[in-house]
């Protein structure tokens, strides 16, 4: 029984780190922590079985899957026979980056190029206008330079975006494989 105990404990220290860090993904360590269990586990899992086994309600268990399932870090599976939904978690952790960078920023990267656009539009008009102070067409012509220096870093990090989603990154700095 002692060597269960000791494999209980090693898997309980990794999914606690784990619940810890899922900051850094923007959900909390209650997602995490059902993140870390679907992880050591060998075959797919229902709502039911996570409730069970995390001691959440069903309500707080199917949102903490949805957003998993939104950060592509479980994938509902199909088993012949059950008609439950099945999850499981997404093994490869170089993908789950890729997703969740990916997801993340590209909707970042729309927003704030949107935003500045717009503000660059209305500093231009600014600054052709007649009746403005040159005082204040420099401080617009001083804006306008560091959103065009803001625009540049948008381009670069899409590109860097694109360079993670079509792996070219890994030409870079190649991965691991599994052992």
């Amino acid at each position: 029984m002692e060597g269960k105990e000791q494999l209980e404990r090693a898997r309980e220290r990794v999914i606690d780190v784990v619940a810890q860090n899922m900051d850094l993904y923007g959900v909390t360590d209650s997602i995490g922590r059902l993140y870390g269990m679907l992880m050591f586990q060998e075959n797919p899992m229902t709502l039911d079985e996570m409730k069970e086994e995390l001691g959440m309600s069903k309500t707080s268990m199917s949102t903490s899957v949805r957003t998993l399932l939104e950060l592509k870090m479980v994938d509902k599976v199909w088993k012949k026979g059950v008609r439950k939904d099945l999850y499981k978690a997404e093994s490869d952790w170089y993908q789950n980056f890729i997703d969740f960078f990916a997801i993340k920023w590209r909707s970042a990267i729309s927003e704030n190029v949107l935003e500045m656009k717009k503000s660059l539009v209305e500093l231009n008009s600014l600054v052709n206008r007649d009746d403005v102070e040159e005082e204040l067409k420099e401080l617009a012509n001083s804006d306008i330079n560091k959103l065009k220096n803001a625009l540049d870093y948008y381009d670069w990090l899409n590109r860097f975006v694109d360079s993670l989603e079509s792996k070219e990154i890994f030409e870079l700095i190649p991965m691991k494989k599994p052992e």
